[in-house]
């Protein structure tokens, strides 16, 4: 047994449990790939300014929970803890907005880090897949999004999650908001930390999970009462096309989210299966962003849904993904010769696009079939030397245990129509 094993909050990926995330990631991004969104992949750490600008300083991804470190030549740099900053950045870099078609549409899947007290649904290294439409302002682009995520949930068989909708209004409506919301949080009992960040950005006390904290917020002001004309008017486009889609949400008029960058637009899905940590996933626009890490003006909205956490809402509501086997032929060889045969078919097979596997190791009859056994093989290949003399080898279905002669020379053929 290993001396080592994988850092606290961490988690590894091992077969055929893995075979659900790369289902869910498939299924996440699919709805993405015939949109128009175009993949984009970015470093597993950015300069840590990129995320303290970004994200805001006054959030606890970058105040408590980024991994930040200084390289031996003096970088400051931090492990990605969400992935909006680094995709904004690396389209920036590569001057997409400049090529004449906003919006630029990307999606992304990744590792991000957060330091967290580990539980069920919060690790310190998760999962996500990601969608930006970059440099438009254009109520549609946040509708698209919202019914796509929508679309990729129940394209998995998940039914029992929750959209929740609200808009944090934009920097003409949001200042006054912000001094009434000041006001109201400086006559609470609040201990030091909670104040501080009330002076720095209000909003976050909002999405304060404590329930000592929570309980003060009841008579809080909302922000929907502070909203201008132009951002009701935005949101109320927003409600018409997504709810015209026949996508059911929920107005939540205490969204806030746990990233600075939001404008307007503000999204959660929530699922009851997940216990504390309800948020399989979210977003908004952030027309502010781009500006803040030193880009041009470039309103802008996405998402993340997170993989980890759509896996526990799909076991919680008990939905079996239908996984297909890794292989669908399996080759078993008794004597040497036998084994060089079925060796050079299994890689014709491959050319061929059938996936195949070989038993390795020299085991003999019993325990190679055990092996096609436990690989979901749907086919078995078997020969030994009397069906080289005959010129034939054993092709056997797993499932009915039916088996019959076939030419070496026809195996191919007779593979695809077993398979079709």
């Amino acid at each position: 047994m290993s001396t080592f094993k994988a850092p606290k909050g961490t988690y590894d990926l091992i077969p055929p449990y893995s075979a659900k995330y790369l289902a869910v990631r498939d299924a996440i991004s699919g709805p993405l790939r015939k949109s128009g969104y175009g993949y984009v992949e970015t470093p597993g750490f950015e300069d840590v300014n990129l995320f303290a600008r970004g994200v805001g300083e006054s959030t606890d991804i970058v105040s408590k929970e980024m991994y930040a470190f200084e390289t031996k030549g003096g970088d400051k740099l931090a492990l990605r803890p969400e992935g909006t900053a680094s995709v904004l950045r690396a389209a920036l870099e590569a001057n997409l907005h400049k090529q004449g078609n906003l919006p630029v549409k990307l999606w992304y899947s990744g590792s991000y880090y957060r330091y967290e007290r580990p539980q069920k649904g919060r690790y310190r290294h998760f999962s996500q897949v990601g969608a930006e439409a970059i440099g438009a302002e254009d109520p549609a682009l946040d509708a698209e999004l919202i019914i796509l995520a929508d679309q990729a949930y129940r394209s998995l068989g998940l039914r029992n999650f929750r959209i929740l909708l609200n808009s944090l209004g934009d920097k003409e409506c949001r200042p006054v908001y912000r001094e009434a919301l000041q006001t109201f949080l400086r006559g609470l009992d609040l201990d030091e930390d909670t104040l501080r960040r009330a002076e720095i950005n209000p909003l976050r006390v909002l999405d304060d999970k404590r329930e000592a904290v929570q309980k003060q917020l009841t008579d809080a002001p909302l922000l929907r009462d502070y909203l201008c004309d132009a951002c009701k008017a935005y949101h109320e486009e927003v409600r018409a096309l997504i709810t015209a889609a026949g996508v059911v949400f929920e107005d939540d008029a205490k969204l806030v989210r746990g990233l600075d960058y939001y404008t307007r637009t503000t999204f959660e899905f929530v699922h009851g299966g997940l216990g504390s940590q309800s948020a399989v996933g979210g977003g908004g626009r952030y027309d502010g962003l781009s500006e803040m890490i030193g880009g041009p003006a470039l309103p802008s909205v996405g998402w993340a849904l997170g993989v980890d956490r759509t896996v526990l809402a799909l076991e919680a509501e008990g939905v079996e993904l239908d996984i297909p086997a890794a292989t669908s032929v399996f080759a078993v060889a008794i004597g040497d010769e036998a084994r060089r045969l079925l060796f050079g078919k299994v890689t014709e097979l491959r050319k061929e696009g059938i996936a195949a596997d070989f038993s390795f190791g020299g085991k003999g009859l019993k325990g190679a079939m055990k092996d096609a056994n436990r690989s979901g093989a749907r086919l078995a290949v078997v020969a030994g030397e009397r069906d080289l003399a005959e010129g034939v080898v054993q092709l056997k279905d797993m499932e009915s245990g039916e088996q019959q002669a076939v030419p070496v020379d026809g195996l191919l053929d007779a593979v695809r129509a077993k398979l079709a």
